[in-house]
Formats: structure tokens, C-alpha cells, sequence
């Protein structure tokens, strides 16, 4: 069991679910309706993303077994402890029932789902291996997990806009910090990742912008008239100043370690960003 959980990285699975209960509770009416969360089809709009999750780990896992015995040997299941026709099977069941089950909620969340399985399939076998793409890919399925809950409730508004943007940079951010922390075993394969191609320091270069990207952004959301105090006050401290501490240690990592911390700052500036939901 435990490495089932290990294979479909269920404490990412568990941000996702609180992600989208959070904005179905907080950003899709005026106020925090908890009782939004009695309903049953949107539980099976969770389900569904789950899977489609779970099926997306699972196939990257599958077709990274030679990578990740360089850059995560620890971490190996698929291959070593997990037949890969076994993790291939579970891929399949996984994706094709978060497609169905979105099928049953409707067409538009049926699509949605859909591209994503074909885009996390693509993004396992080839654009992971491609100059930005595959960051950009993954960046949009993080944005698109929260879209969906809105196109699920047919309430798509500014807000819920604003945090999918935040959803993008940040996961863009980590995408290309992960990137630099993996770049012996990608070397290995012929990957064309940005830090392959432009090296570490050409990497930084184009992270220093994006973050600060993301910095102008936090900032705007904080100074607009109608954002509680109490939400900006929470903004500047525990999702503006750790993303400054980012940038500054950004500038000084120079080792596959520092790029792991970054890594992991930057997954709790997401999760801070999404608890941030609970103060609108």
C-alpha cells in the first residue's frame, strides 16, 4: 500500500482535493458556503481530477524509469518494485474512468478531462524532453484544476481567474527549479529541458523574471481596494516575503540541494496561496 501511495504521490493528490473544495466553498459565491460542499456530483468532480491525477504520475513514472534511476534512485517503483504492464494497466483504468466520470457531470467538464489525460500523456512520452513546453503544460493542468470546479458550477469569475493565474506561475516557477535539480539523469537521455540547453545560469535568468512576475502579481492582488485586510496582511507574510526569500536563495543556489529547498519553498507558497481562499 504504501508504495501505491508513493506511485500516485498522494500528498499532492490531497492538495488537489483541497484546492478544489476550496474554491467551490469560497470562490464561487459571495462569503464561504460550506454547504456547497454537500454535493455529491462535485464530489465526483473531485474523483474524477484525482484519477486523472493519479493516472498522470503513474505514466510519468512509467516512461522515466531509466531517468529517474539517475536522479531519484530511492524513489524508483516503477520497474523495480512495479511491473511496468501493471503501471500501464493502472494508467489506463485510472484515466478512463476520470474521463467517464466527467462525461456523467458534462460535455464541457468531459473535454476538460479528456485533454487533460491526452496533455499528461504527452507530456510523460515527449514534451517533457522539449525547450519550455513541458513547464508550460504542467503549469496549465494546475491552472486548469481550479477552472474546472468554476466550469463545473458555471460561475467563472475574476477571482477564481485570478487564483488560476496564480496556480500557473507558480507551478511554472517550480517546474523549471525541478528541472535544474534533475538536469544530470535528463542529460543522460537527450532531454531538452531549459537548463540543458541554456545551462544552469541561463535557467536562473529566465526564472529571475518569472518570479518576479509573480511577485508584481501578489503585490497587485494585495493593493487592490477590495481585498480584505486581513487577506493582505496573510498575503505579505506567508506568500509574499517567503517568495522574496525564494528569489534570494534562487540567486545563490548553485547545487542539486539548494534546488530542492527552492522546490519545496515553492510548493509551500502554493499551499499558502491556496488557504488564502478561506480569508475572501
Amino acid at each position: 500500500m504504501k508504495y501505491i501511495l508513493t506511485l500516485i504521490r498522494a500528498q499532492n493528490l490531497l492538495m488537489i482535493v483541497l484546492s478544489q473544495a476550496l474554491v467551490q466553498a469560497c470562490l464561487l459565491a459571495p462569503g464561504v458556503e460550506w454547504q456547497r460542499l454537500l454535493d455529491v456530483r462535485f464530489w465526483l468532480l473531485v474523483l474524477s481530477t484525482v484519477c486523472i491525477a493519479a493516472a498522470g504520475y503513474v505514466i510519468n513514472d512509467y516512461y522515466d524509469v531509466k531517468i529517474d534511476a539517475i536522479n531519484k534512485p530511492q524513489r524508483l517503483l516503477v520497474g523495480r518494485l512495479i511491473r511496468r504492464r501493471r503501471a500501464m494497466f493502472a494508467h489506463l483504468i485510472l484515466s478512463g474512468a476520470g474521463v467517464l466520470m466527467g462525461l456523467v457531470l458534462s460535455l464541457p467538464v468531459a473535454l476538460i478531462n479528456l485533454g487533460a489525460v491526452l496533455l499528461l500523456w504527452g507530456y510523460s512520452a515527449r514534451l517533457k524532453k522539449m525547450l519550455l513546453v513541458g513547464n508550460v503544460t504542467i503549469a496549465l493542468l494546475s491552472a486548469s484544476m481550479l477552472l474546472v470546479v468554476a466550469v463545473y458550477g458555471d460561475k467563472l469569475n475574476r477571482i477564481t481567474l485570478g487564483y488560476a493565474l496564480f496556480a500557473f506561475l507558480i507551478s511554472l516557477i517550480r517546474e523549471i527549479i525541478k528541472d535544474i535539480e534533475d538536469m544530470k539523469g535528463d542529460a543522460s537521455f537527450e532531454c531538452r529541458t531549459l537548463p540543458i540547453v541554456a545551462g544552469m545560469r541561463g535557467a536562473k535568468l529566465v526564472l529571475y523574471p518569472l518570479v518576479a512576475l509573480f511577485l508584481a502579481f501578489v503585490v497587485v492582488v494585495v493593493a487592490h481596494p477590495a481585498s480584505p485586510v486581513v487577506f493582505d496582511g496573510y498575503m505579505v507574510l506567508l506568500v509574499l516575503l517567503p517568495s522574496v526569500w525564494l528569489l534570494v536563495k534562487l540567486v545563490r543556489a548553485d547545487r542539486k540541494r539548494d534546488f530542492t529547498y527552492l522546490s519545496n519553498l515553492n510548493k509551500l507558497v502554493m499551499l499558502a496561496g491556496i488557504l488564502s481562499m478561506l480569508l475572501l
